[in-house]
């Protein structure tokens, strides 16, 4: 059973948020590669940005690696990062095994906190 991936992007407080819903797997990491691109390309100075995980249920390695990806390239380009919202408790344990909580990707508990800490 595939279940898939609906994506949205917007801003808060000009900070870029990615809005997931549904699994981040083998079958849907693309769509979340196509956004984490399209936002690098429409929003080049952006130094953060943000990934709302409130409505995915499922995780895998593959989604993982895409969000290292990201990270990773945000850092390279701006020196910037990538922060998780909304995680549900499995997901920020996932993210916690994998040790993938780096200098350039934070997690925090809902969106509200995330902009407050980035608006500094």
């Amino acid at each position: 059973m595939v279940l898939d991936l609906n994506v949205s992007i917007r801003e808060n407080k000009s900070i870029p948020v990615i809005d997931l819903e549904g699994e981040i797997d083998v079958y849907t990491y693309p769509k979340l590669s196509d956004a984490l691109q399209y936002v690098f390309e429409t929003y080049p100075n952006a130094k953060d940005l943000i990934v709302n995980l409130d409505r995915i249920r499922y995780i895998d390695s593959t989604g993982l690696g895409v969000i290292a990806n990201g990270a990773n390239q945000i850092k390279k380009i701006n020196n910037g990062y990538i922060n998780i919202t909304n995680a549900t408790p499995q997901i920020k344990k996932i993210f916690d095994v994998s040790g993938l909580i780096s200098a350039n990707f934070k997690i925090f508990d809902n969106e509200d906190d995330a902009v407050s800490s980035l608006s500094k």
